[in-house]
């Protein structure tokens, strides 16, 4: 899910390929908000869909957070579900449709986009991209074309995403 607003050539792009029934997807979001916090719009930060087999309603989470992007919520949204991912192990589509109700989105709209598929090539093909890359498991950044996987620990990965975004916006300076 990427915003569509025009952004300058100069401004670095990180990739954050998660999934959002995802326990480590959700342990990362502190560094994503702090990222987002820190560069603002000199950063465009996009959230890359890769489902994975293990969590069956993942697949139809992605969809839902490209829905969400469509009625202008889209980080709001993935939060909130990131949040809550035990409910959505539990619930399944029901909690998605859910949460865009809590969020002031349209909930009957959400429900039509998933049982339509509206955003199924969306989410297939960030998955393709993904694999393509090497992205094997959830959360794994990229940045500057290095993939940095997070599946295995989140430890130390903000600062060296920081340390990259520093250098691109000293080297567009």
């Amino acid at each position: 899910m990427s915003d569509s607003s025009p952004v300058s050539p100069a401004v670095p792009v990180l990739d954050v390929w998660c999934e959002l029934q995802c326990a480590d997807c959700r342990d990362a979001l502190d560094d994503v908000r702090a990222l987002r916090a820190r560069y603002g719009d000199r950063l465009e930060v996009r959230l890359r869909h890769f489902p994975l087999e293990k969590h069956k309603h993942a697949f139809a989470a992605a969809q839902a957070a490209e829905e969400a992007a469509e009625q202008g919520k889209a980080w709001e949204y993935v939060e909130a579900v990131l949040g809550r991912v035990e409910e959505l192990d539990r619930k399944g589509e029901p909690f998605l449709v859910e949460v865009a109700g809590e969020l002031g989105l349209d909930a009957e709209e959400f429900d039509t986009a998933l049982i339509d598929g509206r955003h199924i090539l969306i989410v297939d093909a960030d998955q393709a991209e993904g694999k393509a890359i090497g992205v094997t498991g959830t959360p794994t950044y990229v940045v500057d074309g290095e993939r940095l996987d997070g599946g295995k620990s989140q430890e130390g990965l903000r600062e060296r995403i920081e340390g990259i975004v520093d250098r691109l916006l000293a080297e567009n300076a």
